[in-house]
């Protein structure tokens, strides 16, 4: 597959060839639907788990009599009214294990590649530095390129320092580079943005 590679002035260059065996696979939505179902629970936070009555290591002896102290009738430290005593129910640990296996996790990021690719919705740029890194001036070259909504920007090893500067504070704007490519964020985009380096990157990756 032939892309023709531009500039972000807008202005076409040479044509880039793209590995089929990345950009162009026909995609599954049942794939897709647990690539992302993945991703999504590995980056939940779940809560740290409190110690309960039965959790707690203090002595179980009744430490005062039944009747006759002018108390309340406790059976032992380990109630939650006294200080070191459990946290009466607090929250617990919980696991959400899901487990996928690597070769289906790289078969979903080249069906989300692909179908940016056949969707007429992915652009290669020859590079992301900027000569000035003013946010008006970028806002206003991709404003010309009509990426959408929401676009997201792959570069190579690192987002080129100039254009993260620049596109920070833009909405819709979001810049990663090859090696946090990831399934979520390339289908939640309207338009994919790769440079030629995320290109050699996310092909050798795949391929890998």
């Amino acid at each position: 597959m032939k892309v023709k590679v531009q500039t972000l002035d807008g202005k076409a260059g040479a044509d880039i060839d793209l590995n089929d065996d990345v950009f162009g696979v026909d995609a599954r939505a049942d794939i897709l639907h647990r690539v992302v179902a993945w991703q999504l629970e590995k980056r939940r936070g779940p809560a740290r788990a409190a110690r309960e009555r039965s959790d707690v290591s203090r002595t179980g002896k009744k430490f005062g009599r039944q009747k006759g102290g002018g108390t309340a009738r406790h059976g032992d430290r380990k109630a939650p009214i006294f200080i070191g005593g459990g946290k009466a129910h607090g929250p617990r640990a919980r696991t959400f294990g899901h487990s996928l296996n690597k070769k289906i996790r790289t078969l979903g990021l080249k069906m989300a590649l692909s179908d940016k690719a056949k969707g007429g919705k992915l652009v290669v740029l020859d590079t992301l530095e900027l000569k000035d890194a003013k946010t008006k001036a970028l806002a206003g070259k991709l404003g010309k390129m009509e990426l959408g909504n929401r676009a997201l920007f792959i570069d190579g090893d690192a987002v080129h320092a100039s254009f993260a500067m620049a596109s920070a504070n833009l909405i819709g704007v979001d810049a990663l580079p090859a090696i946090g490519a990831n399934v979520y964020d390339i289908i939640r985009a309207d338009t994919l943005v790769l440079t030629r380096a995320a290109v050699e990157q996310l092909e050798a990756r795949c391929n890998g």
